[in-house]
């Protein structure tokens, strides 16, 4: 978006908002918002998350998402590091809970089912609502390691993959290797099987059974949607009008479908259907994290397109985010970004109108230079999740519910301001030195403190006035 484009929305704003002054009987309508936030307790056990619920409820996170709660491939001997190296004394690797050898609830790197439950009931004493991380799309690269009895429930092992499901995935743009080869090493899981089917089905209404209220599902855009080509092994491509509940397979329905957050790793590319997911699940926005990295490395919110979502789906239905574990673990692409600067695109994001933010839950102790920290599964992460910039902008959000937003930035881009209607602003420092602005708002005129740092502001002319240290963020309502 143009800067001369965002202060005309912003003279709009102004002229609505005094011509609703006039008139103090009426009252304009609620905007359509999303108030939540997620955190990722990524790598966290279930005891883990379950002991610092408190925290995290006060926090302001609605949600907490889990890292996968199914049984998965032993590597490594069972060692416990997050990413082990040659010559490291606790050897272990994150991704080997991405690995299923059977769904059932439970493994030795994040806990048991008992500890599940505890974890889901302590999430329920505070008020917040756990996501699991689920898998259905592949198995363990060894697929020998998966259990008889999830072989003998689909009908024996060759029935568990898709025919093409051996055959690596040479082009990702092609939607028919895309959702039936074998992807990283992993094998197909034959997600149309109706006795597989079934079989899951089972496992999802055990963790929902236990107090999960919400799904992640990984490599979700893998996964086949009724329009795409059918596997040979294949009748239908019916797992998301099944696993959203909208069909039972055979007795079994999706239990409290309607009580559900449903979410997919939809990771964008040119052939993806990302719009057609939306029908059924919640997809991430991982273009405008891309673009939003950009900004804030940059230091000038005009360095990249941020005032478009970058997406075929209505804003409503995305899952936002500045990182993910992958843009963290695998490529690194976001891991040299400062604990502040990510916190600076965070308050961004939560004070934004639409989508639901997911704060990812880097390790404990990590640097720049150490990425791992102190490289323990089952650790709590650092204490960003609750920093008081992040969670004066968790709880903004919900309290601005029904606001419209306008995004603005000073001339240079150093500076960002979400105002929501007249009730409230977020103004983000993106760069390594103190600013003072004077940006455009639709705040009405008066003195305001913002509620992280006691700093003054003013507004007048239909303009927000202040001095901002560098990377850092202030809330206002």
């Amino acid at each position: 978006m143009k800067r001369d484009s965002i202060y005309s929305m912003l003279a709009v704003a102004a002229l609505t908002a005094t011509a609703f002054a006039c008139k103090p009987t009426q009252h304009a309508a609620d905007a359509p918002t999303e108030d939540d936030v997620i955190l990722h307790a990524w790598s966290w056990s279930f005891n883990t998350i379950g002991q610092n619920m408190k925290d995290i409820a006060d926090a302001g996170y609605a949600y907490v998402q889990t890292s996968p709660a199914n049984t998965c491939f032993v590597g490594d001997n069972g060692g416990m590091a997050l990413f082990s190296q040659e010559g490291d004394s606790v050897m272990g690797k994150w991704y080997y809970y991405y690995q299923p050898t059977d769904w059932k609830i439970g493994n030795y790197m994040l806990g048991n089912r008992d500890e599940f439950k505890a974890m889901c009931d302590s999430a329920a004493k505070y008020g917040v609502k756990v996501i699991v991380d689920v898998l259905p799309n592949h198995t363990a690269v060894d697929h020998t390691a998966v259990l008889a009895s999830l072989d003998s429930a689909v009908g024996g092992h060759e029935n568990l993959f898709h025919a093409n499901g051996f055959n690596d995935i040479i082009d990702y743009n092609d939607r028919y290797q895309c959702t039936t080869g074998k992807m990283g090493g992993l094998p197909d899981v034959n997600t149309e099987n109706p006795d597989f089917q079934y079989y899951y089905m089972q496992y999802v209404n055990d963790l929902i059974a236990c107090g999960a209220r919400g799904f992640r599902y990984d490599t979700a855009k893998h996964i086949g949607l009724p329009s795409d080509t059918l596997d040979a092994k294949a009748e239908r491509n019916n797992f998301w009008p099944i696993f959203t509940g909208r069909e039972p397979i055979r007795d079994l329905t999706l239990s409290m479908p309607d009580s559900l957050f449903i979410y997919g790793e939809v990771l964008q590319d040119k052939n993806v259907k990302e719009d057609e997911y939306a029908e059924f699940i919640d997809v991430t926005a991982s273009n405008y994290g891309h673009v939003l990295r950009n900004a804030l490395n940059a230091g000038n919110y005009f360095a990249d397109s941020l005032g478009s979502w970058h997406h075929k789906a209505d804003p409503s239905k995305l899952v936002t985010w500045v990182e993910s574990h992958d843009t963290y673990c695998n490529a690194h692409e976001s891991a040299a970004m400062s604990d502040s600067l990510v916190r600076m695109g965070w308050v961004f994001l939560a004070a934004r109108q639409h989508g639901t933010p997911l704060f990812f839950s880097r390790p404990m102790n990590s640097t720049r230079q150490n990425y791992w920290g102190d490289n323990r599964i089952g650790a709590r992460g650092n204490d960003e999740f609750k920093h008081p910039e992040v969670v004066a902008a968790n709880k903004f959000r919900r309290a601005m519910h029904g606001q419209p937003e306008t995004v603005a930035a000073t001339p240079d881009g150093k500076v960002i301001e979400v105002a929501r209607g007249d009730k409230g602003a977020a103004l983000v420092n993106i760069s390594n030195e103190a600013q003072t602005v004077s940006i455009p708002t639709t705040l009405p005129a008066g003195q305001y403190k913002d509620k992280v740092h006691n700093v003054e502001f003013k507004v007048a002319d239909g303009k927000i006035s202040g001095t901002l240290q560098p990377l850092t963020s202030y809330v206002i309502y």
